[in-house]
């Protein structure tokens, strides 16, 4: 959110339009994520190994430079297991997304 917010700001005084990639530098596999959803959750998660479907990058990560050169902003809480808790967490307190009150987890 910071940086959209930081984003805006550059973009009004610029009078521009750009795009900035917000991502960590850092890609992820398939499987690395659902090992720490697994872990996270306490939920085994069912896979179907196959091959990478035709037009699936090998690779594909966010370069977020220039939003750092120009926005100053550089990723917080990058690391896959913070974004899979905090992903959780809210997913636990917000089980219908925002249509539902929040509860309170334990």
């Amino acid at each position: 959110a910071r940086a959209h917010v930081l984003a805006l700001k550059h973009l009004e005084n610029e009078k521009l339009n750009k795009a900035y990639n917000l991502g960590a530098g850092r890609g992820y596999s398939v499987k690395e994520v659902i090992d720490v959803a697994e872990a996270t959750t306490g939920t085994r998660i069912k896979r179907v190994i196959s091959s990478r479907r035709p037009g699936d990058p090998p690779v594909l990560v966010a370069d977020p430079s220039l939003a750092g050169k120009e926005l100053g902003w550089k990723p917080q809480d990058s690391e896959l297991e913070a974004i899979i808790e905090s992903a959780w967490r809210w997913q636990k307190a917000h089980p219908h997304g925002y249509e539902g009150k929040p509860t309170r987890s334990g």
